[in-house]
């Protein structure tokens, strides 16, 4: 795919540089746009710019959401008593009074005209590419729900999940929501060590396993793993196998062993004769789990119409997906951008799924498929485009990138390299937005907004309803300055507990305890004057150097550019006396070598394109950077390793993509030099 060309010679992109402004055309077909003409004639509300709806949506929260209920006619068994009841954080609760049912509005798409439309395009490793209409989605899952109602689920069960991304996943979980279950997933890569830690905590009933899973060319049998898992949760009483590689389902266990097949043979339900259950407005929808990289993962819970009016303004809001529209995001099982691509179904837009590595038998394999689907909005992470920017992947070259309208971005910080490759090798008119939230809220914080211009690095803006601002150490805003991120006021996705929390203890302190009464996120970033937003990594992470606190991704952008690194992970350590001790770590391109002079580049690079701050204390040659499963660097756990605590407790192997580049970490934390540093506390 690399034609030889120097690619050097391009011109340089300065972060906040201007790379493209939406057409007349862009901006009035904006779904942004027909919701600000709706406010004008049912609300008399007349708005100039985005910057003044949002200043609307944060100051009269409840009248804002009260609007999304109603331009969405979200249907609920009885009206709520108020929108928001309290405006304390936590303690508030959203449209009390209403009962609603989150499946119930995926699938009314059915009966509004979409019947043999698309729903899904849908391949894997092993299975070809295939197609799944609407009116087949509806009947699926209503003969799943209407069998897991017949096994004795009922609302307020736990089911879980140990699939892949396959259609059999999103009608398990539709099926389950549609009854008032409450869903939780685990994908089938995650060791059995991990899945035990996230599930055991909420007692599932029913589990959905698949017997393996398939990647980079090969399958993985997972049968060991799933009997493992049915062993140490007691409270199970049923297993659903899917027999995707066609193994055995006989697991020799205390538990009955039903076919997913065997759940889908029943009846045609009629869906006027369907009855989703509509439950309260605390009522768990679905529970999503942290990375656990750290310790024991926490099961945070979502609530049905707390998503739904959060999906419904993200999707035709911020992602601006319409009834014709194709979504697509690389994404498994166990990341809440599975949900994600999920929720654009919300919108009668078209989705994706797609299960298996992103780079087999090429790097070039997602574009692809996103050529055959007509994929009109495409998401991947940065960290997967800058493996394809360095392979000299140019999707403009090889595939059909006329349907793309949007490129999004999530999952970590977006350089303005990251950016801009999308406009010079893949589409010069498109619609590029990065995206930061998270799995608390199974949404986005700051995002993307169609009417607005797009700059290099900069994420567009703060979402509608969400009070985001950046704060210092004080808690006093900052403009044009990296502080903290926060959330002012409530939004109705918000979780409403850690489940298992007694007195929401953990919960409190996660996200109240360092500013009382608002959101601290966890995230350094600027907002800019013209409301943009930039993200440089998590709190956590920060580095402090000379009592001044830096991001790791200004170090990240400087190291993309510097021939012969492949990939690289900075912490700072906290020494006795007051000091700090910074090193950088650099994965090598094959046949490079770390030498003095390399060396030498990467310290001139950091100090004169970042700062004298950005230069490490030292820096070492790795063979490879640690990941989480869901592609996020972590820093974390390697500072704590480094610092001296237990690997076991600072990193779980089953929440880390390869565990075995841990091991250097642990070694290099037993060193002599290492040690003494410590040692003199």
């Amino acid at each position: 795919m690399d034609d030889g060309a120097d690619r050097s010679a391009l011109p340089e992109v300065a972060e906040g540089d201007l790379l493209w402004s939406p057409s007349e055309e862009f901006r009035s077909e904006a779904n942004i746009t027909k919701f600000i003409q709706w406010l004008r004639v049912a609300r008399g509300l007349a708005v100039a710019s985005y910057q003044d709806l949002w200043t609307w949506s944060v100051s009269e929260t409840a009248a804002f959401w009260e609007a999304v209920w109603d331009y969405f006619e979200v249907a609920s068994e009885g009206r709520y008593t108020e929108a928001l009841v309290g405006d304390e954080m936590p303690g508030h609760r959203w449209f009390a009074g209403s009962r609603v049912n989150y499946a119930e509005h995926v699938l009314r798409q059915e009966g509004q005209g979409a019947a043999e439309r698309t729903a899904f395009h849908h391949c894997t490793e092993i299975r070809p590419l295939a197609q799944m209409s609407w009116a087949e989605l509806g009947r699926r899952v209503r003969r799943m729900a209407t069998s897991l109602r017949c096994l004795g689920l009922k609302p307020g069960d736990r089911v879980v999940s140990y699939m892949p991304n396959v259609p059999e996943t999103a009608i398990a979980m539709l099926a389950t929501v549609a009854i008032g279950g409450v869903w939780a997933s685990a994908a089938p890569e995650f060791g059995a060590k991990s899945v035990i830690e996230r599930f055991s905590q909420i007692e599932p009933k029913l589990i959905f396993a698949a017997d393996g899973y398939a990647f980079g060319g090969r399958t993985f049998d997972r049968r060991a793993e799933i009997e493992a898992i049915v062993a140490d949760l007691p409270t199970l009483e049923r297993v659903v196998w899917l027999p995707y590689l066609g193994l055995d389902g006989t697991l020799g266990q205390r538990i009955a062993v039903t076919a997913f097949d065997d759940l889908m043979a029943g009846a045609d339900i009629d869906p006027q004769a369907f009855g989703y259950e509509r439950v309260g407005n605390d009522h768990p929808l679905w529970i999503l789990f942290s990375s656990g990289t750290t310790g024991i993962p926490k099961a945070i819970v979502h609530t049905h119409v707390g998503v739904l009016l959060e999906h419904l303004k993200l999707m035709h809001f911020h992602v601006n997906l319409k009834p014709h529209n194709c979504l697509f995001f690389f994404t498994t099982t166990g990341w809440m951008m599975w949900n994600f691509v999920i929720a654009g179904l919300l919108t009668g837009a078209t989705a994706v799924l797609y299960d298996g590595s992103p780079v087999h038998p090429g790097s070039d394999v997602l574009w692809r498929l996103a050529e055959v689907a007509r994929v009109t909005h495409f998401g991947v992470s940065p960290t997967l485009v800058q493996l394809m920017k360095r392979q000299g992947v140019r999707p403009s070259e090889f595939v059909d990138t006329g349907p793309l309208q949007c490129i999004f971005l999530g999952g970590a910080p977006v350089s303005p390299e990251v950016f801009n490759w999308f406009y010079t090798d893949v589409k010069r008119d498109v619609w590029v937005t990065s995206q930061s939230g998270g799995t608390e809220l199974c949404s986005a914080l700051v995002g993307g907004i169609p009417t607005q211009p797009v700059f290099a690095g900069e994420i567009q803006g703060r979402c509608l309803g969400m009070d985001v601002s950046v704060w210092d150490d004080a808690g006093r805003p900052v403009l044009n300055r990296i502080g903290e991120m926060v959330v002012k006021t409530p939004f109705p996705s918000m979780p409403i507990a850690f489940w298992g929390d007694a007195g929401d203890r953990r919960y409190r302190d996660t996200y109240f305890s360092t500013f009382p009464g608002a959101w601290r996120h966890g995230d350094r970033m600027k907002l800019n004057d013209r409301g943009g937003c930039y993200i440089y990594g998590r709190s956590d992470a920060t580095l402090n150097r000379h009592g001044v606190r830096i991001g790791t991704a200004e170090i990240y952008r400087v190291l993309e550019h510097i021939p012969g690194i492949k990939d690289g992970l900075v912490i700072c350590c906290e020494l006795p006396g007051g000091d700090y001790y910074m090193p950088l770590f650099i994965a090598l391109e094959p046949g490079a070598n770390l030498t003095e002079e390399l060396c030498g580049q990467i310290r001139s690079r950091l100090r004169s394109e970042a700062s004298p701050r950005h230069v490490p204390d030292e820096i070492h040659a790795v063979e490879a950077i640690p990941y989480t499963l869901t592609g996020k660097k972590m820093e974390v756990p390697v500072r704590r390793i480094v610092m001296g605590a237990s690997p076991n407790e600072a990193a779980s192997r089953d929440a880390t993509a390869n565990p075995q580049s841990l091991d250097w970490f642990i070694n290099f934390a037993t060193t002599a030099e290492m040690s003494a540093r410590r040692g003199a506390a």
